[in-house]
């Protein structure tokens, strides 16, 4: 490529303060959203007046008890696939300016630290280690795949994304548990799960197994690195902003068709994160990174996204402060007393977006006051 034609094409690139997309905190913002208190809100309105539209949007916001797939089934991986987009913009600018020494130090510095919140949030909320759950989870897929990122090129990425789906798929269909017919996938019955039981100490969310275990960790790195293809195809300056909206939605449509195929022999389980969850999740989340992408950074359209960005700059400090900070005893000290002493859906309903409210203005005074905590 000329240089002519790479000064044109990064011209074409669109800007964001700081040298960010803005695509990309929007989303992290809009994916933690419905975390801090967005769903619960739902199923508070849905007590009040249940129409069957109402109970679907309910429905959306509701866990699938094991096989299948609902918005709610979209978060967790979602954020996990912006984790992979923000390694390659994060750690190509550092080994960029201090060598593949200085972004090793990060990684391993950043997962440390993460993995350790994890441990200590459950703690005060559970009274026992968790030794491996949400944040431990981010931490782990941080960890191995930012060390892949720095060690490996494009091809060597698909080459481990690969690898990783069909090792977990071998390994759930093929590897024998003792009392368990070969091939099982039911909750209890399955070779994630049994790991957990016999490997996996401390406290585990679902009795003898957990649906961040051991195992299961395996897939969860592929969707990371899921996030880092996403993140090359954004940061290519060679590619134009519309080829790469393309790219990615053509992208989610393939992998969706991909993993719901994939579902018929492998179904689609979060609580263990299948490989054809996997790329069902994967495929949603490079389609609204698509569109994310195509809305903020290339049409600039931005004002409908703010709270979104305020939210999504300090993601994980909103979902600890969030979780640990009972921010619904708060609401109840604004709204003027104990609600649950009044009692009442509508009441309850109310509670839940006054919490809501307060984190968002939390966000908010972080954002306006440059606070960016990176953890």
């Amino acid at each position: 490529m000329n240089d002519s034609a790479a000064d044109a094409a990064r011209a074409e690139r669109p800007t964001y303060p700081g040298g960010r997309l803005m695509s990309l905190d929007a989303l992290r913002g809009f994916d933690m959203f419905w975390i801090l208190g967005v769903d619960e809100a739902v199923h508070a309105f849905a007590e009040i007046y249940n129409p069957a539209p109402v109970e679907a949007v309910k429905m959306q916001f509701t866990h699938v008890q094991w096989e299948g797939f609902v918005f709610e089934d979209l978060i967790f991986p979602l954020f996990i696939f912006i984790v992979g987009v923000s390694i390659v913009f994060s750690l190509g600018k550092l080994v960029a300016a201090k060598g593949r020494g200085g972004a090793l130090k990060r990684i391993l510095i950043r997962s440390v630290v993460l993995y350790l919140l994890g441990l200590a949030v459950y703690y005060v909320d559970l009274g026992e280690v968790r030794w491996l759950g949400v944040l431990q989870r981010i931490a782990l897929c941080y960890l191995f795949t930012g060390l892949i990122f720095c060690f490996v090129r494009l091809r060597g990425l698909v080459v481990a994304l690969v690898t990783l789906l069909f090792a977990y798929w071998a390994l759930m269909c093929f590897i024998p548990v003792p009392g368990i017919e070969p091939h099982s996938f039911e909750e209890g019955r399955n070779l994630a799960n049994y790991i957990d039981a016999r490997f996996l100490p401390g406290f585990k969310w679902d009795g003898d197994h957990d649906p961040e275990g051991l195992l299961s960790t395996i897939p969860a790195v592929a969707t990371c690195l899921l996030g880092v293809l996403a993140g090359l195809l954004l940061k290519n300056d060679a590619i134009g902003p519309y080829r790469k909206v393309a790219v990615l939605l053509a992208a989610g449509v393939v992998a969706l068709i991909l993993g719901y195929t994939w579902g018929l022999q492998f179904p689609v389980i979060k609580k263990v994160w299948t490989s054809s969850y996997v790329l069902v999740a994967g495929g949603y989340s490079a389609f609204l990174l698509g569109v994310f992408y195509l809305v903020l950074d290339v049409w600039e359209w931005r004002g409908w996204a703010t709270m979104f960005v305020w939210i999504g700059t300090n993601a994980i400090v909103l979902y600890i402060i969030a979780g640990l900070g009972n921010l619904a005893w708060l609401a109840e000290r604004f709204a003027g007393g104990d609600l649950n002493e009044t009692g009442g859906p509508v009441l309850t309903f109310l509670l839940h977006v006054l919490t809501v409210a307060i984190v968002i203005l939390i966000a908010r005074f972080l954002y306006k006051r440059r606070i960016f905590i990176r953890v």
